[in-house]
């Protein structure tokens, strides 16, 4: 395992308005899908690739998530606490920079649950990493395999590996799973202090905005995108029928 690539961050700070009622009274990433917290999928999927050093974020109903996650040891976890109002993923990884080593990291959402193909999909994105060509490497889900998601996709891969966000056309062939690896200083100076990393995603389509070097790499895994209620239970039943 590269050293480079043993350091992670997972959001964990969202309101998780569309899971409504439940999350009145539990934060989204600690809702149960297949009989383990989503937040722990996430943590126990970098722990399998030997991530040792994994930061979360937390601000709505934070101490149920610092509270879950204080028994963990693998990987070891650090709490990066936004007070007031999230500063949604781009501005939750400038708040947390002091817990990160300025190399590459992984960074993961907390509300989906991603499952490995022929090998963990995490070494995968690591061994297609790049750093002198690359500034993120999103992983992404064919969109008419991707469980529980009724969007339009996100991206187009170009031949390289580029990727070209999705303007004005009406689908695309892939949607972002959530998991990435990110380059420190995309974060140097950061344009706001709430921002999200969409901010990066939108300027693949405008050639005249500087742009990040974007590339993708295709899953061949499973991805169940647990966005509301409805989503949630066809989640478990998901699991009801297939083992992980």
């Amino acid at each position: 395992m590269n050293d480079a690539l043993k350091q992670a961050i997972v959001f964990a700070a969202g309101k998780g308005m569309r899971m409504r009622p439940l999350t009145l009274t539990t934060p989204k990433p600690l809702i149960e899908v297949g009989g383990k917290a989503m937040l722990d999928w996430a943590l126990d999927q970098l722990a399998k690739v030997g991530v040792t050093h994994t930061v979360v974020n937390a601000s709505y109903l934070a101490q149920q998530i610092i509270d879950h996650v204080a028994p963990r040891q693998n990987p070891q976890v650090i709490i990066s606490l936004e007070e007031g109002e999230p500063l949604e993923t781009g501005g939750g990884i400038v708040h947390a920079f002091g817990h990160l080593k300025n190399s590459p990291f992984f960074a993961m959402n907390s509300d989906v649950i991603c499952l490995d193909g022929a090998t963990p999909m995490l070494t995968r994105l690591q061994q297609a990493w790049i750093p002198e060509k690359m500034d993120m490497l999103l992983l992404l889900c064919p969109t008419e395999k991707a469980r529980g998601y009724h969007g339009v996709g996100d991206f187009f891969l170009e031949q390289d590996g580029a990727l070209r966000m999705r303007r004005d056309e009406p689908r695309a062939p892939y949607v972002f799973t959530g998991s990435q690896i990110l380059s420190p200083h995309l974060f140097e100076n950061p344009p706001a202090e709430i921002f999200s990393l969409n901010l990066f995603y939108r300027a693949l389509s405008y050639p005249e905005t500087p742009m990040p070097r974007a590339y993708g790499l295709v899953h061949d895994g499973e991805w169940l995108h647990v966005g509301d209620v409805e989503a949630l239970a066809q989640a478990n039943e998901f699991f009801k029928n297939h083992t992980s």
